[in-house]
């Protein structure tokens, strides 16, 4: 079997018969260029004699199905390299009658793919041959999946403090009208959950608009010193609401910069921060430390791995920054001393709207897209992101930021040298 490509034979032709033919295998060779540039995998099947009878054998294909279907280079025959049944009986009947089919499959597995199948005859020297067409709708599938629950998400989580409100209104219509007391109790839960509501929405918000420029990379520099300190000032009261101390282990300002947007990291810094204080015991230290011209860590057993999985937690990279064997970064650690996290809940926390099992009350507010919108600033700039936790022994939060260039100023402007 080969890789897409057309013999072309030369018989004893005029001058113009042979610039003729010249043309017409430069526009083969397009042709076959193009076939085999195209992202869906194609495949060229044929059979010797009736189907039944004769094997069907692959006599092209293109470098995406060599790819998606794993085609070592010695196997031609159909079934060695596609054993779904369903396909199979289609590519039959297409050789048999001509007829065209369209289906799809899961491949199944630890990894299984979505495809969509297509199957069309070709007539060629009386022989009739078939091009199968598959295209992986894995991401179409996933993306679908995704808007689906997200929608759904969202619907639940706006219905039930719309509920709420409408239901304290029309108990203020009622009974409680004249009843001062009642009445002031049921307005601040009304406000209450009419701040839940505008919340959710500030967040959806703003995560629609990282999304929306995700692939732009942010080009101003940070200093992300200056930045942490300005983020814990501003939550000095919720600190001390908590009765819960700070620590800030950072090199001086102007050490630590960054390639990034300053607003969208200080949103980064916010989340985190603001999880580390509501996760944390009651008068439990929360702790930042910043560090200068770090190395990604990718190796699932650095630092105190281990032992966080003996005690049922782990370790795990929920973003892989950009070449990362290739930069050097600024790295902010935000550790808490909360409750912790099981291991089986890691893969899911910057899922929208995710909350660990357990962790629902009333106690503990939130809109669940904290960790989403966290993901996707650190995926825009380029940047990486991992969690370490076990249950009882604490969460930490690892953002690693492509450095600036130290010949620039956090306004961005080059520095003379």
């Amino acid at each position: 079997m080969a890789v897409l490509s057309f013999p072309w034979k030369r018989g004893a032709r005029s001058p113009q018969q042979e610039t003729l033919a010249s043309v017409d295998l430069d526009r083969l060779s397009l042709l076959t260029a193009a076939i085999q540039a195209l992202p869906d995998a194609i495949l060229i099947v044929q059979t010797e004699g009736p189907v039944g009878n004769s094997p069907i054998r692959v006599i092209a294909s293109n470098g995406a199905a060599q790819e998606l279907l794993r085609i070592r280079s010695e196997e031609d025959r159909l079934v060695s390299i596609l054993r779904h049944p369903d396909i199979l009986s289609a590519v039959e009947n297409t050789l048999s009658f001509g007829e065209s089919h369209t289906l799809g499959y899961d491949t199944g597995g630890s990894q299984s793919r979505a495809v969509r199948v297509w199957t069309r005859p070709l007539l060629a020297e009386s022989r009739l041959s078939a091009l199968v067409v598959l295209r992986d709708e894995t991401d179409a599938r996933r993306l679908e999946r995704m808007r689906a629950d997200f929608l759904a998400n969202a619907s639940h989580e706006l219905r039930t403090p719309l509920a709420s409100i409408t239901g304290f209104v029309e108990t203020l219509r009622g009974h409680a009208k004249d009843d001062p007391e009642a009445r002031a109790h049921f307005l601040e839960i009304m406000a209450s959950q009419a701040r839940r509501m505008s919340h959710l929405i500030d967040d959806l918000l703003s995560l629609s608009r990282i999304e929306l420029n995700e692939h732009v990379p942010p080009s101003g520099t940070c200093d992300i010193v200056l930045l942490v300190q300005e983020v814990t000032d501003g939550l000095l009261p919720v600190l001390e609401a908590r009765g819960a101390s700070l620590e800030l282990l950072a090199p001086s300002p102007g050490a630590a910069l960054a390639v990034g947007e300053r607003d969208q990291i200080s949103q980064v810094v916010q989340n985190l921060l603001d999880n580390a204080i509501k996760y944390a015991p009651r008068g439990a230290p929360v702790s930042i430390t910043i560090t200068t011209d770090a190395a990604f860590e990718a190796d699932s057993a650095a630092a105190n791995a281990a032992a966080l999985r003996d005690a049922g937690g782990g370790r795990l990279v929920l973003l892989f920054p950009e070449r990362a064997h290739e930069n050097r970064y600024v790295q902010i650690r935000i550790t808490d001393a909360g409750i912790g996290i099981a291991r089986e809940n890691l893969p899911r926390l910057t899922e929208r709207f995710y909350r660990v099992p357990g962790q629902k009350s009333g106690d503990i507010p939130g809109t669940g897209l904290g960790l989403a919108i966290v993901k996707h600033v650190v995926n825009r700039h380029r940047g990486g992101l991992v969690v370490e936790s076990a249950p009882g022994q604490g969460t930490t939060f690892t953002v690693l930021l492509p450095s600036a260039p130290r010949s620039e100023s956090p306004d961005g402007i080059t520095k003379p040298s």
